[in-house]
């Protein structure tokens, strides 16, 4: 799938869902290559994204594979598929413990439900689904069994990590949060309320331990460099800068999440695609 170097990320909860045809039309329009919806959609959500635009690929940022079933995943697919040929990328992920009752071994779990999605009716094919994963056996099994993996809430470290391990086939598509602001302590202010979710999340902080931050830098709502490295900000030059540092550390595409902005962040997405030069 042609994914393009740089895509969007957001969820219906940001921008509203009747904006969601509005959305997709402007990232379209602005020269990103895909869409990605995250709040841990199903497929059908996907639709008026879909409807409302004419190329770009639109994927799921994740679908969780404890609140679906892969029979049902694998036909809304097809349904998809079949009035959107070539533009839907499933991405599915696995969650996190503190999120999930029902939460058990997160590699098994995930190698069942690909069972399912290749044993159903109509089955998703390996290079229309990617895998959120960040620690090494996850990525593995991205690359084994899917078009790549889909990373969040990561440093350029991680991302020249996982290149290695995937191979040079397999895509890599980090997501990058960042924040539209000139002001360092407003704008620091911001990335450590939209991470303070992430922080709580043992799946993420384990994953920071292991690439270069100490259990300080994740305490008391992170410290200023990790804030600084995973949630970048500043003008739309500075933001445009940290995701190609992405795509030099081996990314293939680089997902943007501008947070801190209310409703539909048309300016945000504007200039960023500007500097980029979509």
């Amino acid at each position: 799938m042609r994914l393009g170097e740089f895509g969007v990320w957001t969820s219906y909860r940001q921008i509203g869902e009747e904006n969601a045809g509005a959305a997709a039309s402007l990232v379209e329009q602005l020269g990103f290559g895909t869409f990605w919806l995250g709040g841990s959609p199903q497929l059908p959500a996907l639709r008026p994204l879909l409807e409302a635009t004419e190329r770009i690929v639109v994927a799921t940022g994740i679908l969780n594979v404890w609140a679906s079933e892969p029979e049902r995943v694998a036909s809304d697919f097809a349904e998809l598929e079949a009035g959107f040929p070539g533009r839907v990328l499933l991405g599915i992920g696995i969650g996190h413990p503190e999120a999930t009752s029902t939460y058990r071994k997160p590699l098994a779990a995930m190698r069942a439900f690909l069972d399912g999605l290749d044993t159903a009716e109509t089955p998703v094919p390996r290079t229309r689904r990617c895998l959120a994963a960040l620690g090494p056996k996850m990525l593995e099994l991205s690359a084994e069994r899917s078009l790549g993996a889909h990373t969040y809430f990561v440093p350029t470290e991680h991302t020249q990590g996982a290149r290695k391990l995937l191979g040079e086939t397999s895509i890599l598509a980090p997501e990058l949060a960042c924040v539209l602001d000139d002001d360092v302590e407003s704008a620091r202010a911001t990335a450590r309320n939209y991470a303070a979710l992430y922080l709580g999340l043992r799946n993420y902080t384990n994953n920071l331990l292991n690439h270069g931050f100490s259990q300080q830098d994740i305490d008391d709502g992170g410290s200023d460099r990790l804030i600084d490295t995973v949630i970048p900000h500043g003008d739309a030059g500075a933001i445009s800068a940290a995701a190609r540092q992405h795509l030099s550390a081996g990314a293939d595409h680089v997902c943007l999440q501008t947070v801190g902005a209310t409703g539909l962040p048309g300016s945000e997405w504007t200039a960023v695609a500007s500097a980029l030069g979509l």
